[in-house]
């Protein structure tokens, strides 16, 4: 887990504070037992609530405006889902010190997924093959943009930097030629569907090895569907990817698209977490061999 704060302006959160903001905003939950949830999640600090409820903040600026997103768009998500995914119970606004919107959620119970430990990669792959699809097919009209869901050219320079940043820990020259390859690829000329955008393990949860909901829909959005094949190479192994891409339909520019998200993700990951967040980083490491030995 962290060690200590992932970012330069991030907030101080604590159960005195949840405790604080529960008080003054939602009193009729305030007395329920409440205890920090060990993440690895980068943007949220998550508390449960009694048996069955989560606190989620924000903990940069940059997450404020997801909560509402949530709170916009999951009730309409939900139901065209093959899977459970948050449900928000409650939105609180600042108070008490603490400066953005916050939400109270159901909780949702599972286990997270590792890479290398599946009991059933082909049976999860097709299980993130059925939730992606569904996610693509959602006919909901005037969706937010997706995080990633532009062309992989908007962050070129911030990938390209990230190579230099990882010299002597990763194979740049190779780092390097995968990510042109992937910038060479066909853009998506299709129309924007829907997307989560954010499909690492730590977004999953699983029951006896298959998906039993998927989480934190911050990145939600419509635009070119590749960034959501990542779980490809975040998490599912060689022989099972072939059973996601069958499930997906995607094409051989797409998955070039998908593989070139995967190492995107993966390297800026690497060179941002790689003191402050050691979940996050082996992830990145085990991305970019992936990605790497894939071509």
């Amino acid at each position: 887990m962290p060690a200590g704060p992932m970012h330069a302006d991030e907030a101080r959160i604590d159960v005195s504070l949840v405790r604080r903001l529960l008080a003054a905003q939602c009193p009729e939950w305030a007395e329920l037992p409440l205890k920090r949830v060990e993440s690895a999640g980068t943007v949220n600090a998550v508390y449960r609530l009694g048996d069955d409820m989560a606190v989620r903040l924000p903990r940069i600026a940059a997450g404020a405006g997801d909560v509402l997103k949530e709170r916009d768009w999951l009730p309409r998500l939900a139901p065209l889902l093959p899977f459970p995914i948050p449900e928000v119970l409650a939105v609180g606004v600042p108070g008490k010190g603490y400066p953005w919107p916050w939400a109270v959620l159901r909780w949702l119970d599972g286990q997270l997924p590792v890479p290398g430990e599946l009991t059933d990669a082909r049976a999860l792959a097709a299980d993130l093959g059925q939730f992606v699809s569904a996610l693509r097919r959602a006919n909901l009209a005037d969706g937010p943009p997706a995080y990633r869901g532009g062309p992989l050219a908007t962050v070129d320079t911030a990938t390209r930097s990230a190579i230099g940043q990882l010299h002597g820990t990763i194979d740049t020259s190779a780092a390097t030629a995968a990510w042109e390859a992937a910038l060479a690829a066909p853009l998506w000329t299709g129309p924007p569907v829907w997307l989560h955008s954010d499909l690492m393990p730590m977004n999953l949860l699983t029951h006896r090895g298959r998906i039993g909901a998927v989480l934190d829909f911050a990145t939600v959005g419509t635009g070119d569907p590749a960034c959501d094949l990542i779980p490809a190479w975040n998490l599912l192994p060689a022989g099972a990817r072939p059973v996601f891409r069958r499930a997906v339909g995607a094409d051989d520019a797409t998955w070039a698209r998908g593989r070139g998200w995967a190492l995107s993700m993966a390297l800026t990951q690497l060179a941002y977490y790689r003191v402050t967040n050691p979940v996050i980083a082996a992830n990145a490491e085990h991305v970019i061999r992936e990605v790497l030995a894939d071509r």
